[in-house]
């Protein structure tokens, strides 16, 4: 059985990455094709996007501790990145809500066809403040290594089975 990562927070962001960019396009695709189930999947990979985005905060937030001693730009990055998570956290809650409001208005074509248009809108908001969230994440850890540890290499004298315990303990998978 696989160990649960440590810190949590690296494995979690991106499924609602994935969810959200894919329930984005999926909600443009109900405002034109209202069949197929196609408002219905949007409105459930919107929600489950959501989910994954307030995972992702929280975890953020709990592991937040390993992020100490930074610079004031790492610093002031940090919460950037902090802000624009929360942005994306309510962008893509208000287009779940959306996408299953289009969905329960079935009975009401124009309505519901508004609604998806509102949905797809706001959903290109979240996609929007998910990008900014990420680039600003990013930065954080490939231009200021915060969540990075860093290990001596290994010497070469070392056998292939002291190597791959050595990445084990380290909790990092490099390619060999």
């Amino acid at each position: 059985m696989p160990a649960i990562p440590d810190p949590l927070h690296p494995a979690i962001i991106h499924f609602p990455v994935v969810l959200i960019l894919l329930g984005t396009f999926v909600a443009f695709v109900a405002v034109f094709w209202r069949k197929h189930h196609a408002p219905v999947l949007g409105a459930a990979l919107l929600t489950l996007g959501a989910l994954g985005a307030w995972a992702a905060v929280e975890t953020g937030k709990s592991d937040g501790g390993l992020a100490e001693n930074l610079s004031p730009q790492a610093a002031a990055l940090l919460d950037e990145h902090q802000d624009w998570a929360e942005h994306t956290l309510t962008l893509a809650a208000i287009a779940a809500v959306a996408g299953i409001a289009s969905v329960w208005l079935f009975r009401f074509p124009r309505i519901a066809r508004a609604v998806a248009v509102a949905t797809a809108l706001i959903a290109s908001l979240a996609s929007y403040a998910l990008y900014q969230t990420g680039h600003r994440g990013g930065a954080l850890v490939f231009r200021h290594g915060v969540g990075v540890t860093v290990t001596a290499p290994a010497t070469p004298g070392e056998g292939a089975a002291d190597v791959a315990s050595t990445r084990q303990t380290r909790g990092a998978a490099e390619p060999d």
